[in-house]
């Protein structure tokens, strides 16, 4: 008696308990409310999904996070969200990390991005090897005429988003490599918060997603934003017109633009809900369509090549 006692007590913890979860999670693959997280890089992306997203499905609310790539994975570590958009893999101990809590979060690659470098519109350079760029990443070039001795500049401001973003990390990690980032730096909180610095700036130069830098009255994704001037890159020592490359959609995927990313959803949805439903929408032909409309490079959606005479930026 004791024993079927004992027995009923712990069958009842355990309704209480997957009650309780239940409760807590009541999304389901089309319905029900969740937030997730995005590098804020991508937000001009991510919105447009979103959009069509809840358009097809009138019982899902998705409530973005636009923020840094760092806090994106901290709020995917404390399970505050179960959907992460990132440029990068999860780390071995972010990995470990989650094994530990049973979890094993899927890592999804949905488009390739580029890093644009923009200057303001009365700057006359057009041009900039990688090599350049990693001076000024790294302080040894500090001058616009130490880049062009017939510059009418002279001090030269660098521009990012802010410290955690996916762009100071790429500038880090895959520019300056071993040398110290350094030099006349400024971070703004965003991406649109750089462009507006640029524009009204001439000594500055700024560094931000592909993404954000496409003319929205341009179907055809062969124009940029109109308030900046885009730079074409080199990845050759000395940059030439025939040599450097803008961050148009063929340059990104032929691999011409030397500034190029992987991007991923980062999935930790062991339910298969609301967060899942949304990952099998956006790399469904509908929602890689949505990526090849923004101007980067879809991972699964053929691109038309077509031959660029850009004069204009």
């Amino acid at each position: 008696m004791k024993k079927f006692v004992i027995l009923i007590l712990a069958l009842l913890c355990f309704s209480c308990r997957r009650e309780k979860e239940d409760t807590k999670h009541t999304d389901t693959f089309t319905t029900g409310v969740i937030a997730i997280a995005a590098d804020e890089s991508f937000a001009p992306i991510v919105q447009q999904e979103l959009d069509v997203f809840e358009s097809m499905y009138t019982g899902a609310g998705v409530v973005p996070k636009y923020v840094s790539e760092v806090e994106a994975i901290n709020l995917l570590l404390r399970d505050s969200v179960r959907f992460a958009i990132s440029t990068r893999r999860l780390t071995q101990k972010e990995k470990t990390y989650f094994e530990s809590k049973k979890f094993f979060p899927k890592e999804i690659k949905i488009a390739t991005d580029g890093i644009a470098i923009i200057v303001n519109k009365n700057n006359t350079d057009s041009l900039l090897s990688v090599n350049d760029l990693r001076k000024i990443l790294t302080g040894k070039i500090r001058s616009w005429k130490s880049l062009d001795k017939s510059s009418k500049l002279d001090s030269l401001l660098l521009i990012f988003d802010n410290q955690n973003s996916s762009t100071v990390r790429y500038a880090i990690d895959s520019i300056c490599k071993e040398d110290c980032f350094t030099g006349n730096l400024r971070a703004q909180k965003n991406n649109a918060e750089v462009i507006d610095f640029v524009a009204n700036n001439p000594n500055a130069i700024g560094i931000i997603g592909a993404s954000w830098i496409g003319n929205k009255s341009d179907s055809t994704q062969l124009s940029f934003n109109e308030r900046v001037r885009v730079l074409a890159i080199s990845r050759e020592n000395m940059a030439t017109p025939e040599n450097s490359f803008k961050p148009y959609q063929a340059y990104l995927a032929l691999g011409k633009y030397p500034l190029t990313r992987n991007v991923y959803i980062i999935l930790n949805d062991p339910r298969g809900a609301l967060a899942s439903g949304l990952t099998s929408f956006m790399v469904s032909d509908k929602g890689q369509r949505i990526i090849l409309k923004t101007g980067i490079v879809p991972a699964t959606q053929t691109i038309r090549i077509v031959n660029i005479n850009d004069d204009s930026n």
